[in-house]
């Protein structure tokens, strides 16, 4: 694995939209979120493609793809960061070079995830999972969200810890702000463990969002195995996925093709990000679909993690050596670059 490094000082994030970009409407808020890294001591420079929304990308293949390469080339640029997900960032995928790619921080998650994800497989350039740049327009950031600094300035070699949120948000509210965070928390944090005696689980982190990476099984982008041998050494890997708006029935299926394309053949356990999808299905919940899986895999299934659309969220290194440990209020989860 290849690790990318965020210096604290001085640093330039590019923002790209390798998927959706932004109605007019909600430019505001990039102008806020860039305001809002400035006053931390950072650069920011925003590419074209941000500004624009239509047919539910923010341009054509071709451009995003092109710019997205432009910043990953640009010397001048240190890290990436998308604006937010969306629905359509498998179309650039064929347009990058996975050979030459070049050791720089990609951050995001929902469907900038199909990305990451790719990245890492294909060329074992470690990738970030965690906070979009909307998501960094409060005025003050609370600790889980504010660990992506952290995180990126972790070296080659160095481990770093991030602990279980305190409050989470069940639902997004973008008409009113709280007074201190952008996040409108009313609900507490516990993470969980499907079977209490096995809290504990080791591996390489893998994942993203499952109702995007899902469609990279068998495909190029999507070949688990030749990452297993190839980038880590054959190391088992610790799933991680998130869910947006998929029923439980949905996820369910998503889950088993997995299984079925043995993404799962060396997995060491399976984390999962709380999440409002899931809805039951019949009588089917999203419980049952864990233990389902559970009984299908044979590993250690968690859940009700910090990771995805009900912020905050931790930010998770694709590659990364990762220990995730359940001890209620002390949940920790240890990620070491190697």
């Amino acid at each position: 694995m290849r690790y990318p490094f965020l210096g604290w000082t001085g640093q330039t994030i590019g923002v790209t939209a390798p998927s959706s970009g932004l109605p007019e409407a909600l430019h505001p808020l990039l102008e806020e979120a860039t305001l809002r890294l400035r006053d931390r001591q950072m650069a920011v420079e925003i590419g074209q493609t941000v500004w624009a929304q239509e047919k539910a990308q923010s341009a054509s293949a071709e451009t995003r793809a092109d710019e997205l390469n432009h910043m990953l080339r640009n010397p001048e640029i240190d890290a990436i960061i998308p604006p937010f997900g969306g629905e359509r960032a498998i179309d650039v995928l064929p347009y990058l070079d996975f050979a030459q790619l070049p050791e720089k921080w990609i951050l995001g998650y929902s469907d900038i995830s199909t990305l990451l994800f790719a990245i890492t497989v294909k060329s074992g350039i470690a990738t970030a999972h965690g906070p979009s740049f909307l998501e960094m327009r409060s005025e003050e950031w609370d600790e889980t969200t504010t660990a992506w600094r952290r995180v990126l300035a972790t070296p080659t070699g160095g481990t770093v810890t991030q602990w279980t949120s305190t409050s989470y948000q069940t639902k997004w509210n973008h008409a009113e702000r709280p007074a201190r965070y952008m996040y409108h928390v009313d609900a507490e944090t516990q993470w969980k463990a499907l079977d209490q005696t096995r809290s504990e689980a080791t591996g390489r982190l893998l994942g993203g969002c499952l109702e995007t990476i899902r469609h990279l099984a068998g495909t190029p982008y999507g070949d688990v195995r030749k990452f297993w041998q190839t980038q880590i050494d054959e190391e088992p890997i610790l799933w991680y996925f998130e869910a947006s708006e998929a029923s439980a029935t949905d996820i369910h299926r998503s889950l088993m093709q997995m299984v079925l394309a043995g993404w799962f053949d060396q997995a060491s356990g399976i984390l999962f990000g709380r999440t409002a999808a899931g809805q039951t299905v019949e009588d089917y919940t999203l419980l049952d679909v864990y233990e389902t899986l559970s009984e299908k895999t044979g590993v250690p299934i968690f859940y009700d993690l910090d990771i995805g659309h009900q912020p905050p969220q931790l930010t998770l290194v694709n590659g990364a050596l990762a220990t995730i440990r359940i001890q209620g209020k002390d949940s920790r989860l240890d990620m070491t670059f190697r």
